[in-house]
Order: structure tokens, then C-alpha cells, then sequence
């Protein structure tokens, strides 16, 4: 039950934001694990001309940007699953934005699971109780 909150350095398009979210949910249920029915994903663009880099925006460096933050529950994921998942995202985002400032970042957020949940109720609750 992930949620994936993206900011990107570009131009929107509904073809674009739809890769963007195709691309995430299919990564994270295939690197992650994570269940795509109860995966979220939040795309918020940005113009390229007021997000900077070394003091200069990137409509001057000619380049793309983008920051994604995942939340997950903590121990539901190695480190080697969560860098795999870095790396394919980060080359998601060089793919479909052209030229991709390095600059580009991502972070997993690995919370405990009695402080973190959806509709109502934490992700300990969701495991100690099971749907049956």
C-alpha cells in the first residue's frame, strides 16, 4: 500500500502522466512487491524554469528533473530490492524525459507499521488481523 509522490521538472502532458504512473506502479509491484490495487501515485509538475540546480533553474541547463519519494512499510523490503528500484525508476524518468539532470532524486520511506496505514487502520493492525 505504497504511496508514490512524484515532482517533476517538465512540461504535462496526459500522455506523460500516464507513463509516469504505468511506469511506477509496474516497478513497484515487480521490485517491491507491492499490491498495484492499493498503490497510489501523485504527479506534480513543476516549471522547469523554478526548480534550480547550482543556483541556475533548469530551463537554462536544458535538462529535466524529477523528485520521487515512495512510502512503505519497514522489513518489507531488502536493500537490494529498494536499489533495483531506484535504478529502474531513475532510468523510467531518463526514458521519458530526454535529458535528466543527475540532480534527480529518490527516496524510500520505511516506516514502522503501527505508524503508518490506509482507511483507518495501521499496517500492524492489517497484520495481525488478516482478512479473512
Amino acid at each position: 500500500m505504497p504511496i508514490i509522490t512524484t515532482r517533476v521538472a517538465a512540461t504535462p502532458t496526459p500522455s506523460l502522466t500516464r507513463a509516469i504512473v504505468d511506469g511506477l506502479v509496474e516497478r513497484t509491484t515487480r521490485l517491491l512487491g507491492k499490491d498495484p490495487a492499493v498503490t497510489a501515485v501523485v504527479v506534480d509538475y513543476v516549471d522547469p524554469a523554478l526548480w534550480f540546480v547550482a543556483g541556475k533553474p533548469l530551463s537554462e541547463h536544458g535538462l529535466a528533473s524529477m523528485h520521487v519519494e515512495i512510502t512503505i512499510t519497514d522489513e518489507t523490503n531488502t536493500k537490494a530490492e529498494k536499489a533495483a528500484w531506484m535504478a529502474e525508476v531513475f532510468a523510467l524518468f531518463e526514458d521519458l524525459l530526454g535529458g535528466l539532470h543527475e540532480e534527480s532524486y529518490l527516496h524510500v520511506h520505511d516506516v514502522r507499521a503501527a505508524a503508518y496505514g490506509y482507511g483507518g487502520r495501521t499496517q500492524e493492525y492489517r497484520y495481525q488481523h488478516p482478512a479473512r
